[in-house]
């Protein structure tokens, strides 16, 4: 099974292997499941998997759990007899404790290494969704954002941002005449926006140095691919903003990577856990972007794997485009869960052995229904699966740990100084002082004449007043 990941095995007697087949794997995927179904296990074996075939990997660790792939399992474990036995029950001999090649990240540059981008890279699109403008106050950034390109201010972190609003305002009468109503309402709202998103933690996602996607396509001496994980256990305070860098990422990697077709191996697998808050209230032309870079990113050989509690937190616009499918245990309890239970179902080929909805009901924690991708792209009939044991820690690394993955790490040092280099703040900021040092020279002038006017008619006043003096004299 060397083109393949294995997962686990189905089957009547559970000999019926179960992989992910890797020239497939960038066709996209889902892992669902109610919570404490076993979804976290799944995405970190499928991990595994594709570091040992020298696959990079990006995923988030919402729970804090995912840090184990940093560290061996143990046999002093108490799963480890649980696991043995796993194991054997589904025919998986080569099962070994072993480490991983792991790079930690963090947006708040607390747990790994800081992950920056500038402002401009975001773009208006990303920006407004993250600060949930209207479409009004949407126009008035992608404004500013045009002035940015027009006027050579480059738009790097959140103070560029202030600082442009700030110019907007100023000269919001002659840009109304270009660009129709500039509100003041408009950009106070968009002002008020970027103080929350501050205070939210999002100042430190703007800057430089910014994330050089090459570094997350690694691999270690060995072979194997690097596993980048983003620390996100923070981050679910501020789920807009989780969901959007994520999206970000995913936007970066599909305009900046050069086509590749169909490679035997993907060059990068991105999990996109917790895959409901990219879609709760998006706006249309925001899931249209999401539709676009699930369909033409695989071409660059990135597999795009949604982690979510429901098959149908996922459009089904996007849904459609996920292959290969691991469903842990959904429960019915309401008529709507037995109506998106029914749904879920449905995407599946039957097998005939079992009823699909039933399966997906009742299979228990580390269980699933699995359908692969199969010869040809084919789905792969559905199958009850035992689920693998991992090979890392199940659980997280302490905090020793992982500050010693982190000092080790080949990106160690790159962007831990943050940069400041002169961009749109600086730039207005030395324009008002050069317009202020001239309005000062232009008021000192006006005053030295009016000073020189008033010295030469004071003469022409006293010269006349001798004049007279004189004439006085003569006619006496």
């Amino acid at each position: 099974m060397q083109d393949q990941i294995f997962i686990g095995s189905g089957g009547e007697s559970y000999d019926a292997p179960q992989g992910l087949m890797l020239k497939y794997a960038n066709r996209h995927g889902l892992i669902a499941g109610a919570t404490g179904t076993g979804k976290t296990v799944t995405l970190q074996i499928i991990a595994e998997g594709l570091s040992a075939a020298g696959v990079p990997v990006f995923l988030a660790d919402v729970k804090g759990d995912l840090s184990g792939l940093a560290a061996a399992g143990s046999p002093d474990s108490k799963l480890h007899q649980a696991f043995t036995d796993r194991a054997a029950t589904i025919g998986f001999s080569d099962y070994r404790y072993e480490s991983f090649p792991v790079t930690f990240w963090d947006l708040l540059g607390e747990q790994g290494h800081p992950v920056r981008t500038t402002v401009a890279e975001m773009g208006p699109l990303l920006l407004a969704r993250l600060m949930e403008l209207t479409e009004a106050q949407e126009g008035v950034l992608n404004i500013a954002f045009r002035l940015s390109d027009e006027q050579g201010l480059p738009l790097l972190d959140l103070k560029d941002l202030q600082a442009l609003l700030v110019w907007v305002g100023e000269n919001r009468a002659d840009l109304s005449l270009r660009y129709r109503n500039v509100s003041p309402a408009s950009i106070g709202a968009i002002q008020r926006r970027l103080l929350v998103l501050e205070n939210q933690g999002g100042a430190r996602l703007f800057g430089e140095p910014a994330l050089e996607l090459a570094d997350l396509m690694r691999a270690d001496a060995d072979g194997r691919g690097r596993i980048n994980i983003l620390a996100a256990d923070g981050l679910m305070d501020s789920p807009r903003l989780y969901a959007t860098f994520l999206l970000w990422l995913l936007s970066e990697l599909f305009e900046e990577l050069p086509e590749v077709g169909d490679p035997d191996k993907p060059k990068l697998v991105f999990f996109f856990d917790e895959a409901h808050l990219l879609f709760d209230d998006a706006p249309k032309a925001l899931v249209d972007k999401v539709e676009q870079v699930a369909r033409l990113i695989r071409s660059k050989g990135v597999g795009v794997y949604f982690v979510t509690q429901n098959p149908a937190d996922v459009p089904e616009s996007v849904l459609g485009q996920l292959g290969n499918r691991v469903q842990h245990a959904l429960r019915a309890f309401t008529a709507r869960d037995r109506k998106a239970l029914k749904l879920a179902a449905e995407t599946y080929r039957e097998n005939p052995r079992f009823d699909t909805a039933d399966a997906i009901r009742e299979i228990g924690v580390g269980e699933a229904v699995t359908s692969m991708l199969m010869e040809k792209g084919v789905p792969g009939v559905v199958e009850r699966t035992l689920i693998r044991p991992p090979s890392s820690q199940l659980g997280p690394i302490d905090d020793t740990q992982r500050g010693q993955v982190v000092a080790a790490s080949p990106v160690a040092g790159k962007y831990e100084t943050l940069l400041d280099r002169q961009s749109a703040h600086e730039i207005l900021a030395q324009r008002a002082g050069i317009a202020a040092r001239e309005a000062e020279r232009a008021e000192a002038d006006e005053e030295m004449q009016a000073e020189q006017r008033e010295y030469r008619s004071a003469r022409r006043y006293s010269g006349t007043k001798v004049l007279r003096t004189a004439s006085t004299r003569r006619a006496r």
